[in-house]
């Protein structure tokens, strides 16, 4: 057993006193929650288009395989409020939890309406959740179809500092690091906010470059290629060298897969390097440098959780999650056994702060 392995201990829960959950999914709010967040237009425009059957692609109500069965409310996959004061905040005497909606406004094929709701969600959920309990922090929800909206949004919805990340599927219509997106990346440097990249998609392209899955047990391994795709593309397209401060945050895409494909991607730059000038050191630095993970799923066995730390070349790149009311792991097992001391600190809370500027106030 080497060194890494030998200082790796189980980790009780005792040690997320005063840690910082990094992606805590809220029940999605139903429409008629919705209505009194939405101006005229989009009050009447609610009604006469029927829009309820949006429900369908957020978290919706009737998915119990999303949630542990004993976690969140009974026939709903996302939690509520009181869930997660009871199972999350309180239970493992948290500092704060980042809540990370998965909401169908970011989807919209007509942006317009994706516009409409996103904005009406993010009021919703300032007055619902961060009204109520001072240890919650949000994501921004956009809609991409029209970036400068989006940037405009962003700007609105940061003015509440307890707002900290842009959340959005990493599954987009075009590769995210496209030149389009930037008045996006602009507003995200201009607030401090990192942009959050979740699994799931905007359901414009198979998920595949063979189509489409005929099991969800194959999309939900094969979700990895989309975090590859996208952290590659915002390497390749410039972004971080044009956004120095920028980070990306990686959410509930496994942790396993990253040592290699930093290894693979530096690899094979360095023979094409010169047709991307702007990527002016190796990917793996870079990833380093801008690219952060959440800790759940881990998909690494207790035996090589120490080893694939080891193997990211920093300490820096793990935030804490539990997923909450995902079941990625058992009971209060929400850290993985066998990750090394000195990487539990830094994942539970410095990473974080360091990562989320607006936290540290």
């Amino acid at each position: 057993m080497d060194a890494a392995c030998e200082k790796a201990k189980l980790v009780g829960i005792g040690a997320l006193v005063g840690a910082i959950d990094c992606d805590v999914h809220p029940r999605a709010p139903y429409t008629r929650e919705l209505m009194p967040y939405f101006d005229a237009h989009w009050a009447d425009t609610a009604k006469h288009r029927d829009i309820l059957m949006r429900e369908l692609t957020s978290f919706p109500p009737n998915a119990p395989l999303m949630r542990r069965p004993d976690w969140g409310v009974k026939g709903e996959s996302g939690a509520s409020l009181e869930t997660v004061q009871a199972q999350v905040l309180d239970r493992w005497r948290l500092k704060a939890a980042i809540l990370t909606p998965v909401f169908s406004g970011s989807m919209m094929h007509d942006p317009f309406l994706g516009e409409a709701l996103c904005r009406a969600h993010n009021d919703w959920i300032r007055e619902a959740w961060l009204q109520k309990d001072e240890r919650l922090r949000a994501s921004i929800v956009v809609n991409l179809g029209r970036p400068e909206a989006a940037a405009a949004e962003i700007d609105r919805v940061a003015a509440d500092r307890r707002f900290v990340q842009i959340i959005i599927p990493v599954q987009t219509e075009i590769p995210i690091g496209r030149a389009v997106h930037k008045p996006i990346f602009t507003a995200a440097v201009r607030h401090g906010l990192p942009i959050g990249l979740h699994a799931g998609s905007m359901f414009r392209n198979p998920p595949s470059q063979s189509g489409f899955y005929s099991t969800f047990s194959e999309d939900y391994a094969a979700h990895i290629s989309a975090f590859t795709a996208q952290v590659a593309n915002l390497i390749s397209e410039g972004v971080f060298a044009e956004y120095p401060e920028l980070k990306v945050v990686l959410i509930e895409s496994g942790v396993s897969w990253m040592p290699p494909f930093m290894w693979r991607f530096s690899k094979d730059w360095r023979g094409v390097r010169n047709e991307v000038p702007w990527v002016d050191r190796s990917p793996a630095e870079m990833m380093r440098d801008h690219v952060r993970l959440t800790t759940q799923p881990f998909d690494a066995p207790p035996e090589a959780v120490a080893k694939v730390v080891q193997q990211f070349g920093s300490s820096d790149m793990l935030l804490f999650s539990s997923d909450y009311p995902h079941w990625n792991f058992d009971g209060d097992a929400v850290v993985p056994d066998g990750m090394p001391q000195e990487q539990l600190k830094k994942m539970l809370v410095d990473n974080v702060l360091a990562t989320y500027p607006r936290l540290k106030a």
